[in-house]
């Protein structure tokens, strides 16, 4: 086994070390169940930790992610951790968390070839065509690149609303709130976008479904 493997191992040793130091109980009462209120879509980018950017602890945060926080309409993944985290944990809100200098966003902008993403981030794509007029209204590339990760937060909020999940979960009275936040890398500061869905209320007509 290489080193870094072994050390791994052995940080995980100091870790519940310290843990039981502070609290023997402390992994006795956390296998019990798990009650987190939040659900977290977020990027798969390593330097994006959901836990601890909102100062949670193991069980405060249900966690999802993937390339570019992405939330499609045929992704099983996706939608089985939302059934889950919507139907079985009475989670009260998800946040689609971006983040600013997103690789997935940055591949989407340029036409080269990666590999199987490409038909992934191919949403993105999508997305900038819909926003073709303001995106190339800003010159300054870095602004634009800031922007279009903003805009895919926001889309992939709304798109939240849209599944049948979550508007069968309203129309039950469930409380489920939808919110899209950035996080900034040079920062660790999280922007809130203020795009905050509560009801099929804020979502086009079209999208609405009858149960």
């Amino acid at each position: 086994m290489t080193d870094l493997y072994k050390q791994l191992l052995e940080n995980n040793k100091k870790w519940v070390e310290e843990q039981v130091a502070i609290d023997p109980n402390y992994f006795n009462d956390l296998a019990k169940e798990q009650k987190p209120k939040i659900l977290w879509i977020g990027c798969s980018d390593s330097r994006v930790p959901a836990n601890e950017i909102v100062g949670g602890k193991p069980g405060d945060v249900f966690v999802h992610r993937n390339i570019a926080n992405l939330v499609i309409h045929s992704d099983m993944n996706m939608l089985s951790v939302l059934d889950y985290a919507v139907n079985a944990l009475k989670i009260k809100h998800v946040i689609v968390c971006g983040h600013y200098g997103c690789g997935g966003v940055k591949a989407a902008m340029e036409n080269k070839s990666i590999g199987i993403i490409d038909n992934w981030i191919r949403h993105i794509k999508d997305l900038y065509r819909l926003h073709l007029e303001e995106l190339n209204s800003i010159e300054d590339n870095e602004k634009k690149f800031n922007r279009l990760v903003e805009l895919n937060v926001i889309e992939q909020v709304h798109d939240l609303g849209k599944t049948s999940i979550v508007q069968n979960a309203w129309k039950n009275g469930q409380e489920v709130s939808l919110h899209g936040w950035v996080y900034g890398l040079n920062s660790g500061y999280v922007t809130d976008l203020d795009v905050n869905i509560s009801s099929n209320k804020d979502l086009h007509d079209v999208f609405h479904l009858d149960f």
